[in-house]
């Protein structure tokens, strides 16, 4: 395990004076005495990078940077004022200092300059995050989560790196590769898929069906022989929805202490997903699955990678994330196995369309020769229209609705669509096609924007120009409204319309949406928006199918009441985050290099094997839907 270690710092000069050297997950980190060394020393750096084909750092001693005081003093200076209101984080156990700051482009500096004098001033590392444009407790808590536990989070990567580089000179191109389905195998909800070699056991998603008729369907079958909490390497969460999550903070209080890959805002949207899922579970029954003690873990071991970002995560798989366009942070995961063994790709959940917020998905890998891949929307029978003909009728719906008066409930996900159709709101209005109105948002959904406002760096090119370059963040619009508690809820309810709630779930099940829905049901003059994928058994599903009579079951007597549907309902497919039946059978045939075996999950039965049919039939290529538990051989 120590001969990586030992091969890098034997490359370098003796002058180098190296400390001390660790892993950071996949990453070497070198701690050098030597200050000229620290400043100078990048091409020496970079012969062993090119020689071992690994990411190496280099950081200066702790014992040579200068104090904090003095370093603040020297950063405030050096920071224009134009960079926005900034804050100063140190990790002196890895001689790293984090600044946050609202533009982050300026305390870069020119080609990187202020970063380079803070440097060579401090001999700091300095790195620079960007701060939300709407406060965000949540994103200050993951954050004061990750600096409290700054020994506990070296320790664990350095734990992390041994485990990959134990025996790295093994040559592991021979064995097997199979993949195990104890969720969303015929069906949507619960996404959990178990990839096994001789060598390594990761998990593809941990999620949970809130639709579910009863618990038996709601969790991963992690009961399954093949799963072993304790040989468990690696978690990879592909975005943040609770099918692909839900059940991830079971595992650390099963007692699960290894890495969690993810993007960094799957990561932050996941913990408040999380966290609302305990909050709603403790209102309803008071048996929540978790703790949100269990949440701190899955952030305390969370492992965050950049789009194209490469990676090892054990001794014989490397992941790349690239962009799946279906949610802010949302990855297709390509794994490399063993030595050029086998190459896999996991969808997750993506959209191969640009849509208003997100580009679409990527279809150009290095190598590939599997893919696992959502079907969600794969029958022709669905006709999906086009995201310009939905928000042409979406704006049209809102004017019918606005001249009477009337108020509009778009019961939407907390992450992704509600985002997408607040930037179509705000253009609509900002431009003159809509006339100005409150939208209100509610809780949680709120909370995502806020973390939106952390990483536009995620958005398409046309909402990022809008940010970077006309300084014109749609977020921050005054159209906006925050409702942050049961008394502002109950006066926007009693409020004289037009106007537009945005709240959640989605589907209907339970959340703020549902309120909203009994106090506007009843009223001809308000109108029903669903734009999210309805499950099976949901409200939202039964309202999509023409129920007109609603039955609710109210509190410890059990009285039943009956809620009649006279308000209008909608149901716009185009906005999904998933990809329409034409848009995945473009994606398969433009996926490069052409793979060799496509496996089809993640929506109802028929659809899988649909999608798995014409796939086949198009490519000629093998295909497979498979059931739950029902494991499939890649190599």
């Amino acid at each position: 395990m120590t001969k990586i270690l030992d091969e890098v710092v034997k490359a370098l000069p003796s002058t180098a004076n190296i400390a001390e050297a660790d892993f950071e997950g996949a990453n070497i980190i070198l701690y050098t005495k030597n200050k000229k060394f620290f400043l100078e020393g990048g091409e020496n750096i970079k012969k062993v990078v090119d020689d071992i084909k690994k990411r190496i750092e280099l950081r200066s001693d702790p014992s040579l940077c200068l104090n904090q005081d003095k370093t603040k003093e020297i950063i405030s200076k050096l920071i224009p004022e134009d960079a926005g209101e900034t804050k100063i984080i140190f990790d002196p156990q890895r001689s790293r200092l984090i600044i946050e700051a609202e533009k982050p482009g300026i305390v870069i500096g020119k080609q990187g300059s202020i970063l380079k004098e803070i440097k060579e001033k401090t001999l700091w590392s300095p790195s620079v995050r960007r701060r939300p444009s709407i406060p965000c407790p949540l994103i200050e808590n993951i954050r004061n989560v990750l600096y409290e536990n700054n020994d506990y989070r070296k320790k664990f990567l350095n734990k992390i790196g041994k485990d990959i580089y134990d025996d790295w000179t093994r040559e592991k191109r021979t064995g097997w590769v199979r993949v195990s389905c104890l969720g969303a195998a015929r069906e949507v909800g619960r996404s959990c898929f178990l990839l096994q070699t001789p060598h390594s056991n990761v998990l593809l998603d941990c999620g949970i069906n809130i639709a579910a008729n009863n618990k038996q369907d709601m969790f991963p079958i992690l009961e399954a022989p093949e799963f072993n909490i304790q040989n468990l390497n690696a978690v990879i969460i592909s975005h943040a929805h609770l099918d692909h999550i839900g059940t991830l903070p079971w595992l650390f209080k099963m007692g699960y202490k290894g890495p969690v890959y993810c993007t960094a805002p799957t990561r932050d949207i996941g913990a408040l997903l999380c966290l609302d899922l305990i909050d709603i579970a403790n209102k309803e029954s008071g048996d929540a699955l978790y703790g949100s003690g269990d949440v701190k873990e899955m952030v305390k071991h969370a492992v965050c990678l950049d789009y194209e970002e490469v990676s090892d995560i054990t001794s014989d798989i490397r992941i790349t994330l690239y962009n799946a366009g279906h949610n802010l942070g949302s990855s297709l995961v390509h794994m490399h196995i063993g030595n050029g063994l086998h190459n896999f790709v996991y969808t997750g959940d993506f959209n191969y369309e640009t849509s208003s917020l997100l580009p679409p998905a990527v279809t150009k890998f290095p190598r590939v020769e599997s893919v696992m891949m959502e079907a969600t929307y794969g029958t022709r029978k669905e006709i999906v229209s086009t995201r310009k003909d939905s928000e042409d009728l979406l704006l049209k719906i809102i004017k019918k609705t606005a001249e009477r008066k009337g108020k509009v409930l778009m019961p939407v996900l907390g992450v992704g669509r509600s985002q997408e159709i607040m930037v179509i709101l705000e253009k609509a209005m900002r431009e003159g096609r809509l006339d100005k109105m409150p939208i209100y948002i509610q809780g949680m959904v709120w909370d995502v924007v806020a973390i939106h406002t952390a990483y536009p760096d995620f958005f398409n090119y046309a909402v990022k120009k809008l940010i970077f370059q006309k300084d014109t963040n749609p977020f921050m619009s005054d159209i906006f409204k925050r409702v942050g508690s049961q008394k502002e809820m109950q006066e926007v309810k009693d409020g004289a319309g037009p106007y537009i709630v945005m709240a959640t779930s989605g589907m209907l099940t339970g959340g703020a949406s549902l309120g909203y829905f009994k106090h506007f049901a009843e009223n001809p003059k308000n109108t029903l928006v669903l734009t999210s994928y309805q499950g099976a058994g949901s409200l939202g599903r039964r309202l999509e199918e023409g129920e007109k009579e609603v039955v609710f079951v109210e509190g410890g007597s059990k009285k039943q009441e009956v809620t009649k549907v006279m308000m209008e309902v909608y149901s716009l497919k185009g906005f999904s985050g998933h990809s329409s039946f034409n848009n995945l059978m473009n994606w398969v045939s433009k996926v490069e290099p052409r793979p060799r075996k496509f496996i089809v999950v993640h929506a109802e039965q028929s659809r899988c094997i649909e999608l798995a049919s014409n796939i086949y039939q198009n490519l000629r290529v093998e295909t497979n839907s498979p059931k739950l538990l029902e494991s499939i051989r890649l190599r």
